[in-house]
């Protein structure tokens, strides 16, 4: 069994100083915690997976396609492969577990 704590897991992102922080890799699922602070620039790209956003903290909007919301702790977002999509307004700092189905990159081609 693997089993973690979200206390844990930000710990060990922050003190590696990144920004997301991989904890699973699967052949059909990685999870990862990705964090934000207030005011900062989400400048990821669409992703070749689909994937799961679940906000453990922090309050932002999030645009997926043409629409746009509002997240905060316990909003689940699912985002299909391949469509651009971004947190932003971000006003507190946010940290969120991801879930990519099959695993983030493995779809990419060489």
């Amino acid at each position: 069994m693997l089993a973690f704590e979200i206390s844990d897991l930000m710990n060990r992102r922050a003190a590696q100083g990144v920004k997301y922080l991989e904890f699973v890799r699967e052949t059909d699922l990685s999870l990862g915690l990705y964090a934000l602070p207030a005011g900062g620039f989400d400048l990821q790209q669409p992703h070749t997976e689909d994937e799961v956003y679940y906000v453990v903290r922090g309050r932002a909007q999030i645009t997926v396609g043409d629409e746009d919301r509002a997240v905060e702790p316990g909003s689940i977002v699912y985002v299909k492969a391949n469509v651009p999509h971004r947190f932003h307004a971000i006003t507190e700092e946010l940290s969120v577990l991801v879930a990519f189905g099959p695993s983030e990159y493995s779809r990419l081609k060489a």
